[in-house]
């Protein structure tokens, strides 16, 4: 079934502008990422740090033990939580029920950027759907995705928002991708959540906007936490689930299109896409 799409353009973001900011951090958005195993702590902090780059007013980052500390000096905007982990680095899933509060007091919460284990991935998904307020934000990606496709009881989540890519993608459809727009629709519908995958947005309801390719250049390691961390900033910021993921989505394309005109198609990194999000973002608003 083909399904109708929305084009994305600053005419169309104008028009459907973010809530106002105003001069204290705790009422522009609490944002917890939870990931950073022992051999990818950057995925977390290339999440957090996108996500006050569209204006969320604070960050706690939630990883590892082992490299907490690092992580710490690393993002000085960050607070920073230590989980427990495997003898492999691999972080605990049930160890989210440590910091029940700051979880709860969020505004948004991102899951997934650097988890690299399947079986505590599913673990930490079963603990925060305990955790987690009803309405609550919660975006899930790379890893939490894979668990996701994998829980019986499907999404546990009240006000999810999910990032796959297009392995990912087919992991939760169980097939190949055949029609992009049609694919991510049924995705939102059969998991009951706004999706976000390769440019196109949809909710459970049917909608679908689509952003115009930004080129192959977004195909870079780190691109998708960066997207990540964009959309829940966003939705931490308050904006609905389907606008954050719309606005995110399309910040991100376009940080890339500039990226590529102004150093070359391919070539630049994930950390020049999350610094050029302030700038994507006050074209438009």
């Amino acid at each position: 079934m083909a399904h109708d799409v929305i084009d994305v353009d600053e005419a169309l973001l104008r028009s459907w502008p973010l809530p106002e900011p105003n001069g204290s951090k705790r009422s522009r958005g609490d944002i917890v990422v939870v990931g950073g195993a022992r051999a990818t702590p950057g995925a977390a902090q290339l999440a957090g740090l996108s996500a006050l780059r569209v204006g969320a007013g604070r960050l706690t980052l939630a990883v590892a033990a082992s490299v907490a500390q690092t992580v710490a000096v690393a993002v000085p905007e960050s607070g920073v939580l230590a989980l427990d982990e495997t003898a492999e680095g691999h972080v605990r899933g049930r160890s989210v029920r440590s910091f029940a509060t700051e979880l709860r007091g969020a505004d948004a919460v991102l899951v997934g950027p650097g988890l690299d284990e399947i079986r505590e991935a599913r673990r930490m998904l079963a603990a925060l759907s305990d955790v987690v307020r009803g309405a609550q934000p919660v975006v899930l990606d790379a890893y939490a995705l894979g668990a996701l496709a994998t829980r019986r009881a499907g999404n546990p989540f009240a006000n999810a928002i999910m990032k796959p890519n297009e392995s990912e993608a087919e992991v939760l459809l169980g097939r190949p991708l055949r029609e992009l727009v049609d694919d991510t629709v049924e995705l939102a519908r059969r998991y009951g959540a706004v999706v976000s995958c390769m440019g196109v947005v949809a909710d459970a309801e049917g909608t679908a906007y689509r952003v115009n390719e930004a080129g192959p250049g977004l195909g870079t390691s780190g691109s998708g936490d960066v997207l990540a961390g964009a959309i829940t900033g966003l939705a931490g910021r308050g904006c609905p689930a389907l606008q954050a993921a719309v606005w995110g989505t399309y910040l991100h394309a376009a940080a890339g299109k500039t990226l590529a005109a102004e150093l070359a198609p391919i070539g630049y990194l994930a950390r020049d896409l999350s610094a050029r999000l302030p700038a994507e973002l006050g074209a438009v608003t």
